[in-house]
This record gives C-alpha cells, structure tokens and sequence, in this order.
C-alpha cells in the first residue's frame, strides 16, 4: 500500500506538473491501464484506427510525407490492416538528418529539440512534440505501477544524459526532492565516487533503481568487494534501460540489492518500445508502438524470426517516426505462443540485442560510464560518425567521419576534452576517416575498450 507522500504525489502533484506543461500524460496512463487487458483483435483495430490517422494527418501537414506519398500513389485513407505499412520505404538516420525540416508538421505544437545518444556512432537530431512526451510517460509511468511502485515512492536514478544532468537548476531539483528522486551522475565510477552512490542508496533508502544495467552492476559488484549489504534496503524493483541487459549483470545485481531487474528497451529517437513486466515478459506499448521484424533485405519476418527491429511510433504526428530501422536486433513471440501468465495481452519482444556501452578507464584508474567519452564527439558540429576505441591507459583513438561545419579546431577540441576525462598524460589519436567499419551485429560500437574496467 502507497504511503501518503506517495498517494499525494502521484495523485495530485505530478498530474497538477503535466497539466501545467499541457500534457495528457493521467488519461492517457489511465486508457493504457485499460487497453492492456483488451482482447488481441479490439486492440489490433485500436493500431489500425491510430495508424491510418496518423499517415492521413502526415499526408495534410507533413512535407517530406506529402511528397513521398504522392509519388508513390500511397493513400492513407485506405489503410485498412497493419501490414499496409509495407508499402512505405523506410526512415533512417540518413533520411531523418537529409529531411529535418521536412518532417515537422506545420501544425506542430510544442516541439522539442532532441539529440540521440550518439549509441549508434551517428549523432541524429530530431524532434519531439507534446503528444510524444505524454505517451511515452505514461507508458513508462504504466509500467512502474505494475511492480507496485509509483511516482512519489523513493527513488535513485543513476544517469549519463547531459540533458537531465544540465537541467538540474533550483527548479528541478526541488521537484526532484518532493518527489523523492535523487539523481546520481553514472560518468565517473571511481571507486570513491561508487562508495559515495552506495552511501546515497543506503540514506535514502529508495522503493526503486533507475539507470543503465552496467552502472549497476559495477556498484553490486564494488559493494560485495566491500561486504556492504545492499540487500537490507526494502528495494523493490530496479528498473534498467539503455544498454542490453546480460543475464550474469541481473543476477549480480538482483543478488547485491535483493530486489527483482525489470527490463526496459526504447531510446529517445524510437520512444519507450518495450517493459518487462513481474512474469518476465518484455511487452510492446502496443498502443503507440508497431514492431516490425526485417531481414538484410528489408523483408517482413514472421513472428519467432531474428532479425532488425523497425519502429512506427503513432503518437508522432508533429515528427513521424514511420517505419524507423532502428539497427537493432531483436524477436517478436508469435501471439499465440505461450501466453504471458500476467495477464496482459500486449505483444511481447524476446532476445533484444539492444547497445551496448562499455566502461572506460582513466590513466589514474577512475572507472567511468563510456558516455564520458561518447558525448564529447558527439555534440561537436560536422560530424557524421565516430568511434572510440581505448587501447591501453596510455593511448586512446578516436576514429571520425566528418562533413562541412566540423570546426578547424575539431581534432584539438576532441583531443583535449578526452584528456579531460582520461589524464593529461594520456595519447588521444584523432583518425579523419571515410567511414567506420561495423561490428558483426551490422551496428557502429561507438567505444571499444580493450582495458579491464
């Protein structure tokens, strides 16, 4: 049962903050938590209904989808069945960063600017309107509620994104503190710096974790170096994201901190595709979110085939995201396949090769997050592409493709915030190349460290 800070918070404060920002976030929250329960064909029609709305509306609003749909005779109108879609081309980085401006709506409202998280070696900008926004929290907020937490509960939040970690001005950090989230910077893992997060869990004494799953493994494993418990701390659930999840970092970790790894897989480009709910499966927010599984060709795979895992978001209207290659990997269970003993009958995904992020080791033996790395290439004007790859303490080489507006001063900018982050003593290469050699998943591997973290 919610306490009474909780029950205030998530049933008066946090609604009060959405409507405020003009969100939808409650109602919508409140129709998933109804939806989920449909049968497969009231909430197949529900996609339909919101796909051909979404393609009519890009069709009046969106230039790059006016264009293309008459040039290709396709009429919105007409879609009639989810496999429809398959008449469209597909939207990737290339076409997103060729066609910015022609992709917003010019009845877009609220329109955010958002930058990926360079996981892919291809920075990408792109934007988000309110309708987004409010979805995709109330389907991460849906998902928090079935492990019985709830906004409001204690919680740690272990992050890398300059975009939270730059906002946090007096404003945010006192919405922050009444709802009782604390959030820790995941760039540096020192060792001083992980006993100062496991002294920060211990105090709060949070319901629930939030962050990467390596992040967390790295401070299970410290604290049983250090035979601190972790396990004593009425941890309920720890919610991971951004990375793929190994299965010996959910052990480790729901050994260390006593509590159930709930799963998440989605991005800020593709929206909150996936949660994993207490029975274990990793369900699709259908409501928003159609999965498409192709092979190297592009071709539709049937349910139980492996192959890259391709997005059309339905609450995108002001920035459609429509048939989106995503570059990962991953399995959709046929519907009739074993269902989920939860209950639900949203679709679900199983064996996601999402991305990874190694850890870096600074010349001084400071353990961080890869993104320590990651974002000092990234946010550099003109540039298309780059990996990292950590050789030894002593040198690192940054491989980049650039475009016009990379700045004369690129290569000593990068060199210097590397050394920033690694130690001045340390060999930073920076390579101009015509292109960056993909890992075997057919993805970019943005940092390669061949240094024992």
């Amino acid at each position: 049962m919610p306490d009474l800070r909780t029950r205030l918070v998530s049933g008066l404060v946090f609604p009060l903050q959405e409507r405020l920002k003009k969100h939808s976030t409650v109602a919508d929250r409140r129709a998933m938590e109804d939806s989920q329960w449909w049968p497969r064909e009231r909430l197949e029609a529900l996609r339909v209904q919101r796909l051909r709305a979404l393609l009519t509306h890009a069709a009046a609003h969106v230039p790059y989808y006016r264009d293309l749909f008459a040039r290709i005779g396709f009429d919105p109108a007409a879609v009639s069945s989810l496999t429809d879609l398959q008449r469209l081309p597909f939207l990737d980085k290339p076409l997103i960063r060729a066609h910015t401006d022609a992709l917003k709506a010019d009845d877009a409202r609220g329109l955010a600017r958002f930058n990926t998280g360079g996981s892919s070696g291809v920075p990408l900008i792109f934007y988000i309107g309110l309708e987004r926004v409010s979805r995709d929290v109330a389907a991460k907020w849906r998902a928090t509620r079935w492990w019985g937490v709830d906004i409001g509960d204690p919680e740690i939040v272990l992050w890398g994104s300059p975009i939270e970690l730059g906002a946090q001005d007096r404003v945010r950090l006192l919405r922050d503190r009444l709802m009782r989230t604390r959030l820790l910077p995941a760039f540096e893992m020192s060792d001083a710096k992980v006993d100062s997060f496991i002294d920060e869990i211990r105090a709060l004494r949070p319901k629930m974790l939030f962050g990467y799953p390596s992040a967390f493994a790295h401070i299970a494993r410290h604290a049983q170096r250090q035979g601190v418990r972790m396990d004593d701390l009425g941890i309920k659930v720890v919610f991971v994201t951004s990375e793929r999840l190994y299965d010996h970092q959910r052990t480790l970790i729901e050994q260390s901190f006593g509590a159930p790894v709930a799963n998440g897989y989605g991005g800020r480009d593709a929206g909150f595709i996936a949660h994993q709910c207490p029975s274990g499966s990793l369900h699709i927010t259908a409501e928003d979110v159609i999965v498409e599984i192709v092979d190297r060709e592009g071709r539709v795979l049937p349910p139980g085939e492996s192959g890259e895992i391709v997005v059309t978001h339905l609450a995108t209207r002001d920035f459609p995201f429509v048939r989106y290659r995503t570059g990962d990997v991953g399995v959709v269970v046929a519907p009739d396949d074993a269902p989920c003993a939860c209950g639900r009958t949203l679709p679900v995904l199983k064996e996601v090769q999402g991305r990874s992020t190694d850890f870096i080791v600074a010349r001084d033996g400071t353990v961080m997050h890869g993104l320590a790395l990651i974002y000092i290439v990234r946010d550099m004007p003109g540039v298309a592409g780059f990996r990292i790859e950590q050789e030894s303490l002593d040198l690192t080489r940054v491989k980049v493709m650039t475009e016009p507006g990379f700045p004369a001063d690129g290569d000593a900018r990068i060199r210097a915030g590397m050394k920033a982050r690694l130690g001045e003593s340390v060999e930073v290469v920076v390579e101009h190349v015509a292109q960056i050699a993909a890992e075997g998943s057919g993805k970019f591997r943005y940092v390669v460290s061949k240094v024992a973290a």
